[in-house]
């Protein structure tokens, strides 16, 4: 199998995390989305040109970090159970939290992060609009926080005791965290402190930091 990743992207490093804990061998295959050419490339392998991507052997192509993770789940035995195969009101729990991650999280910061207008929809009061982007955003990230905060006063993991796909989402708190910190939300903070522990999410983090330091970011 080869993924296709981008260590900038917060969903590639979801799914190394969860192909990690899978103990899943695979073939990275970094896209470097800034430069034309090789977008242009990428292209031909998958039109719609967003990372991660796993290309199976035999050439189908899984998109998407939740979908990739659910496919290793379900056809590797090996690693860390991601979502549970025998409780199916844990497993419909275990989505609920990928996408509150992935979704008031991760997306929240991405709108900090790429904060701007459209190319092409040009709106009456640019200033206004990016204002209203930036304060939803930031109001979606204090919002979710304080939720958050109030789960891991009871909770280890997303789910309880065990690691699993939803903690892999949570790789986007690294990120949030330097939008709006975590100062008021020592629950949530102690979390991330598990997270950063974890040898998955250790070995990510890692991997990542000299893209991101190349990048520009801290």
């Amino acid at each position: 199998m080869k993924l296709y990743l981008n260590y900038l992207s917060p969903y590639s490093q979801k799914t190394l995390v969860g192909l990690y804990e899978k103990e899943v061998k695979f073939t990275p295959e970094i896209v470097n989305l800034g430069d034309a050419e090789a977008r242009a490339a990428y292209a031909k392998v998958y039109p719609l040109g967003k990372v991660p991507l796993l290309a199976l052997d035999d050439g189908y192509l899984i998109p998407e970090s939740t979908t990739i993770l659910e496919y290793a789940d379900q056809k590797f035995d090996t690693g860390t159970r991601l979502i549970s195969d025998t409780d199916k009101d844990l497993a419909r729990r275990t989505r609920f939290m990928d996408r509150q991650f992935d979704l008031y999280i991760t997306e929240a910061f991405l709108r900090i992060f790429f904060a701007g207008d459209r190319p092409g929809v040009p709106p009456e009061n640019p200033n206004a609009r990016e204002v209203r982007r930036l304060e939803g955003a930031n109001k979606t990230l204090r919002t979710t926080y304080d939720y958050l905060n109030r789960h891991f006063a009871k909770n280890t993991w997303a789910l309880g005791d065990a690691f699993s796909l939803a903690d892999c989402s949570a790789i986007g708190l690294f990120y949030s965290k330097m939008a709006v910190p975590l100062d008021d939300h020592p629950e949530l903070a102690r979390y991330v402190g598990r997270l950063a522990e974890r040898p998955s999410i250790a070995r990510v983090l890692k991997e990542a930091a000299p893209y991101i330091a190349k990048a520009g970011g801290k």
